[in-house]
C-alpha cells in the first residue's frame, strides 16, 4: 500500500530536531529533510493559512490575525474563569472582534475580566447552573428523534438539537417536554441524525481492526489515542500497511467515544499530526483547549485535512448505539473511516473525530470527544514536541 503523505520526512525531521541518533525504517525514501536551522513548520505556516482561507474564506492576513487573536483568548479564558469565579456563565470567541467574550451573572466581576483583555456580556444563569441542568437531561433516556444536547453560553441556555423530520414525534416531544421542566431550554433542528465516522476496510492511511477502519488521533507515550466505537479493549490493531501495530487497551462506546491503543516494538510514537499534503504535517506542541468560536482542523485518513470553527462545548450526542457526554461541535466535516482522527487548533492537540452528519462535499458538523479527558482517564502524556 502506498503511503501518501510526507510522515516520513517530518519524523525524520523531527528525530534530528530531537537529538535522537536513528531513524524509522523507511525514511531514507522520504522527500529532503528541510534544513536543520529550520526542521519545524512555524505555528502559522502557509499551509495552515491556506487551510483556513480554504474552509472559513479568509486572506492569509486575516488568517494569520485570527490565529493570533485566538491564541490570547486561549490564555485569557483560563484566567477568566479563576475571576470569575461562581459569576462565571461560559465564554466564547468573537471572531468580529477578535476577542474573548465572557459572560457573568454579577456585575462586580466586570472590571476583573475587562482586565484580562475580553469582552463581558451579562446573562441569567451561571454556567454551573447550565452544567446542571444539561446534566440532569444526560440521565434521560433519549430517542433516535433527539440528536443531542449541549449548552450553549451565547444564548445562555441548555439547547436540545431534534432531527426537523422528527420533531413532532411524540416520544421526542416527550423529551423536550422533561427537558424544559429541568432549567432553560432551547431547541434547535438539523437535517439528519449524527452517525459515527467508521467504515468498512479501504484504501488510505488508516488504522484497522477486524473489518473496520479508523485514523489514528495522538500519539501518546506507548500507543495513540482514537475514538472508542472504532475497536473494544483487547481488538487486535493493524496499521497502515497491513502489519500488527498494537491492541486496544482501553475502550468506552457509547457514555464516552474514546480509546487507547498500545503499540508494538517495532512502531514509534512522534508528535505528528498528518497534514496529507495540502498543508506541512503538524507538531502536537500541547494540549490548551480552544475556546468556542475558535478557528480548528481536522485531519482523517477518508477526507484527510479540513478546517471549521468550535461551535458547541459539552454536548451530549444521540448516537444509534447511545448518549455520548461531554463532545465538541464543530463545522468541520468529515466522512467514513475519518473516525478517531485528530482535532487540532494551531499546534494545540483537541481532541478525537467521533461522528456528526453530512460530508465534505456538500458540508456538514462533527463531534470530537476533548483530548485532555481521554489522558486522564488513562493516566496517558501526550507526546509533544
Amino acid at each position: 500500500m502506498k503511503r501518501t503523505t510526507t510522515l516520513g520526512s517530518s519524523i525524520a525531521a523531527l528525530l534530528l530536531t530531537l537529538g535522537l541518533g536513528a531513524v524509522p525504517a523507511g525514511a531514507a525514501n522520504a522527500a529532503p529533510l528541510p534544513p536543520p536551522s529550520s526542521p519545524v513548520a512555524p505555528a502559522a505556516s502557509t499551509g495552515v493559512l491556506d487551510a483556513l482561507r480554504q474552509d472559513l474564506g479568509l486572506t492569509p492576513a486575516q488568517a494569520a490575525e485570527r490565529l493570533r487573536a485566538e491564541k490570547a483568548a486561549t490564555e485569557a479564558e483560563r484566567s477568566a474563569r479563576r475571576t470569575a469565579g461562581g459569576t462565571y456563565a461560559g465564554s466564547w470567541f468573537d471572531p468580529s472582534s477578535g476577542r474573548l467574550v465572557v459572560a457573568l451573572t454579577d456585575r462586580a466581576e466586570e472590571a476583573g475580566i475587562r482586565a484580562l483583555g475580553a469582552d463581558t456580556r451579562m446573562v441569567r444563569h451561571s454556567a454551573a447552573a447550565l452544567d446542571r441542568a444539561k446534566a440532569r437531561l444526560d440521565r434521560l433516556t433519549a430517542p433516535q428523534g433527539v440528536a443531542g444536547w449541549h449548552v450553549d453560553p451565547k444564548a445562555n441556555t441548555v439547547v436540545v438539537t431534534v432531527v426537523r423530520a422528527e420533531r413532532e414525534d411524540a416520544a421526542v416531544r416527550a423529551f423536550v417536554g422533561k427537558a424544559r421542566a429541568n432549567g432553560p431550554v432551547t431547541v434547535a433542528e438539523v437535517a439528519t441524525a449524527p452517525r459515527t465516522y467508521a467504515a468498512g476496510t479501504v484504501g488510505g492511511d488508516p488504522y484497522y481492526t477486524g473489518n473496520v477502519r479508523c485514523s489514528i488521533g495522538f500519539s501518546v507515550h506507548g500507543g495513540f489515542v482514537t475514538a472508542g466505537h472504532c475497536g473494544r479493549a483487547g481488538a487486535a490493531v493493524r496499521g497502515w500497511d497491513g502489519s500488527a501495530m498494537g491492541t486496544f487497551q482501553g475502550s468506552s462506546f457509547p457514555g464516552d467515544d474514546y480509546a487507547y491503543v498500545g503499540i508494538h516494538s517495532g512502531w514509534w510514537t512522534v508528535p505528528v499530526v498528518l497534514g496529507w499534503g495540502v498543508i506541512p504535517d503538524r507538531l502536537v506542541r500541547g494540549s490548551a483547549e480552544a475556546p468556542v468560536g475558535a478557528s480548528i482542523c481536522r485531519s482523517g485518513s477518508t477526507t484527510k485535512w479540513h478546517c471549521g470553527t468550535v461551535l458547541a462545548k459539552n454536548e451530549t450526542v444521540n448516537y444509534s448505539q447511545g448518549a455520548v457526554h461531554q463532545m465538541t461541535k464543530t463545522s468541520v466535516c468529515a466522512q467514513g473511516g475519518d473516525s478517531g482522527g485528530a482535532f487540532i487548533s494551531g499546534d494545540q492537540a483537541q481532541g478525537v473525530t467521533s461522528g456528526g452528519w453530512g460530508n465534505c462535499s456538500s458540508g456538514g458538523q462533527t463531534w470530537f470527544q476533548p483530548v485532555n479527558e481521554i489522558l486522564g482517564r488513562y493516566g496517558l502524556r501526550l507526546h509533544t514536541a
